[in-house]
């Protein structure tokens, strides 16, 4: 079992979390994820938490392929009224900030985030020690590249070995600058094929060795609904049977727009394994 220290708050890793997606833009690839009033994003937000959300993931920058970097200024009009409204009216949920820019994530904690989600690795220079001086937890996404210029780089001669060893490489950046609690995510559809994406999905249990937790982000995505002949609107069965490969492959953390089916997906594949146990 894992725990996170998320700003005073011990969250329990004892089965696994459903993070459900908020995101204040108005280009995210999925467009039923997309909330820029503050009105709509407590909607959002009270009934992820009634489906049994564990943790709420805020950003303001979209990481869909191809897309344009907004800048630290813009994301933190978009975030911060909206971390501080949602932490104001729910003061248990424990709200994750995604950005790659380190002044977007201290400014986020200050209003009320506790995890900073960083789909760079920590390209930001200042990212790994800011995370550590907040002491949040931090999540780790492989990528090559940055989402405007990612897809150019997917190629790998072995493409579960590589995101295995740059998280050997990044975990160690992250327990030298001083970070505590470190979760890693293989970043499915960054710098990556549907081909790459199914290996990594396959041979997720090889990333327990890093002793990390695992955080999965397949909702919706290009993957599912391409090999389905779907779009993104169409992907949730898709996105369900993907989630539980992955829960049957050791995934701790499940980041999703759905969050009323991942927790289902949960609950039965921990009864599968339960009764499997006995």
């Amino acid at each position: 079992m894992f725990t996170l220290n998320c700003n005073g708050r011990l969250l329990a890793v004892d089965k696994p979390l459903v993070m459900g997606i908020i995101n204040t833009t108005p280009d995210s690839f999925y467009s039923g994820s997309r909330f820029t009033d503050i009105s709509d994003i407590l909607r959002q937000a009270a009934q992820m938490l009634r489906d049994g959300a564990d943790m709420l993931d805020i950003g303001g920058q979209s990481t869909r392929p191809g897309s344009a970097q907004v800048g630290a200024a813009e994301e933190l009009q978009r975030v911060l009224q909206a971390i501080g409204t949602v932490s104001l009216h729910f003061p248990e949920a424990i709200i994750s900030i995604d950005t790659y820019h380190a002044s977007v994530a201290r400014q986020a904690v200050e209003a009320g985030a506790c995890i900073v989600n960083d789909i760079s690795g920590g390209q930001d220079q200042d990212m790994l020690p800011t995370v550590a001086s907040l002491n949040v937890p931090y999540v780790c996404m492989h990528i090559k590249g940055m989402p405007d210029t990612m897809q150019q780089y997917a190629e790998y001669e072995d493409v579960s070995k590589e995101v295995l060893d740059y998280f050997i490489r990044k975990k160690e950046q992250c327990l030298q600058a001083g970070i505590k609690d470190i979760i890693i995510d293989p970043g499915f559809g960054f710098a990556k094929t549907a081909g790459h994406n199914f290996t990594l999905l396959h041979n997720l249990s090889v990333l327990h060795m890093l002793q990390c937790p695992i955080l999965v982000g397949l909702s919706r995505k290009s993957t599912i609904y391409k090999t389905l002949g779907t779009d993104a609107a169409g992907a949730l069965n898709g996105t369900t049977v993907m989630n539980t490969i992955a829960l049957l492959n050791g995934a701790h953390i499940l980041r999703v727009h759905d969050v009323k089916e991942a927790k289902e997906a949960v609950n039965l594949v921990s009864a599968y394994t339960g009764a499997v146990g006995h």
